[in-house]
């Protein structure tokens, strides 16, 4: 005789684990991390090894220190080492890459209560605070396959009106051939993990296509010589927006939770980063835009909530 179980919600069951998707996100970033070491050498391979290891450290001893569970078989540690790392130029002193994974997990992660109570992306906060405090390390650059030569990256030759656009700069920023940080350059490589995590449902198509989208189409119309005379595409190859629109706008636990809200994220984003990439004096402008939008999170899932069904009208 079957047994009519009564129980308390939530009543929709799922095989998707922490664990699960964060290894999808990692599978996903291996082509981006796969071209930076290829474009710019074996030590961009340090760089990311030494971002993962002292991330998983970070949150078992502050685990540790909290007396909460460990879970750093959870694999949010891995990710969020392997995000840093990307934002990071291959020329970063290793000390730095260390102290940028300690500031993401300690402080912007498990100082707020870990995983899934975080308000930003610790990453992208971690990066805001190693620019600020240490600018040279985290400004200097190195031409693909040429380990000692400094070179400047396609954002700032725009910025600085020295940029050449023509069929093969579009090409070398769309394949990854153009100096930059470790995991953002290669634009090619971060489409097809983006196309991955889509295919696998581990992330919407809302955030990054609205952002993609605002983003090319603003860069468009808003031209140097004037309306509709800036190469949207060119724009959207170069700089950290594929890796900031694929893998960090879309973290669950700093971006909105509705379906419009997570539109309003996207076009947020692209819009900030347009205004701070062509009017201010910083020629990127992803990381601080998430990070603007991840503070607008709440409010914005506050008024994108839909009334939950029965609920009482409130008294006018």
């Amino acid at each position: 005789m079957d047994q009519f179980i009564v129980s308390s919600s939530p009543h929709i069951n799922s095989d998707e684990s922490v664990a699960k998707i964060m290894r999808d996100v990692v599978i996903a970033l291996i082509p981006a991390g796969i071209a930076g070491v290829f474009f710019f050498g074996i030590r961009s391979l340090f760089v990311i090894t030494v971002a993962i290891i002292f991330a998983v450290l970070t949150e078992w001893a502050m685990q540790k220190l909290l007396k909460k569970p460990v879970t750093i078989d959870d694999w949010s540690a891995v990710v969020t080492g392997l995000l840093l790392a990307y934002n990071l130029p291959p020329t970063v002193p290793l000390w730095l890459v260390a102290v940028g994974s300690i500031i993401a997990i300690a402080i912007i992660k498990q100082a707020f209560g870990g995983l899934g109570h975080n308000f930003m992306n610790p990453a992208l906060g971690a990066r805001a605070i190693m620019l600020a405090s240490w600018g040279t390390h985290m400004t200097t650059w190195i031409a693909p396959k040429l380990d000692a030569i400094s070179s400047a990256t396609p954002l700032e030759m725009l910025k600085e009106g020295s940029a050449n656009i023509d069929i093969v700069s579009v090409w070398n920023a769309f394949i990854g051939n153009v100096g930059g940080s470790i995991g953002e350059t290669s634009a090619i490589a971060l489409i097809i993990g983006g196309v991955y995590l889509l295919y696998r449902g581990v992330i919407s198509w809302r955030i990054p296509i609205t952002y993609l989208g605002t983003f090319m189409i603003l860069t468009w119309v808003l031209g140097p010589y004037g309306f509709f005379t800036g190469n949207g595409i060119y724009h959207l190859f170069t700089g950290g927006l594929m890796l900031g629109a694929f893998f960090m706008a879309t973290d669950y636990s700093s971006s909105p939770v509705t379906p419009m809200g997570q539109i309003i994220m996207g076009i947020g984003c692209g819009l900030f980063t347009t205004i701070i990439r062509l009017y201010g004096g910083y020629p990127e402008g992803v990381s601080y835009a998430i990070l603007i939008m991840n503070l607008a999170t709440p409010i914005i899932d506050k008024f994108t909530m839909p009334k939950v069904f029965g609920e009482v009208a409130e008294d006018v």
